[in-house]
């Protein structure tokens, strides 16, 4: 009789991966919910924070390159952010392909909004942690984000 070689298998929470992905779907998840009550998805928050960082009109382009999404996506997530009044967005004059959007002073005065939203959302979950372990922790991850070049923004 042939004997087989019956490795036990890694038990699923042994590994650091379902930990983070543990921690991370509870604060998106909850943080998503958040947003709801003020009709905007994590997606559109990613969006709207980045816009409001630039002073100036930008193309779309420069937000897919900014936030690491598709400009598929980008385009996606404009259109309903134009449809709800936080962005406007302009023709070019010589090539009507080329658009220029910006914040509306509605977008402009959501997004510190979010801001705190989102603050307190990590103030929730991480406020147990110390200084230093909160320093610790996102240094970490800093390192894995580099190491494997992961340079897209999570929206979901």
């Amino acid at each position: 009789m042939k004997k087989t070689n019956s490795l036990e298998p890694s038990h699923l929470k042994s590994h650091l991966g379902y930990h983070l992905r543990v921690v991370s779907n509870a604060v998106s998840h909850t943080f998503a919910k958040k947003l709801t009550n003020l009709d905007v998805t994590v997606a559109e928050w990613v969006i709207l924070r980045e816009m409001y960082s630039h002073e100036t009109n930008t193309a779309p382009s420069i937000v897919a390159e900014i936030t690491g999404l598709s400009r598929g996506a980008v385009s996606k997530l404009i259109d309903r952010l134009l449809h709800k009044g936080l962005v406007s967005r302009e023709e070019g004059t010589i090539d009507r392909r080329y658009q220029e959007i910006k914040l509306t002073k509605q977008g402009k005065t959501l997004v510190p909004k979010l801001a705190i939203i989102a603050d307190e959302n990590d103030d929730a979950f991480f406020s147990k942690l110390t200084g230093l372990e909160k320093k610790q922790l996102r240094n970490i991850l800093k390192k894995l984000t580099n190491l494997h070049n992961l340079n897209t923004n999570p929206i979901e």
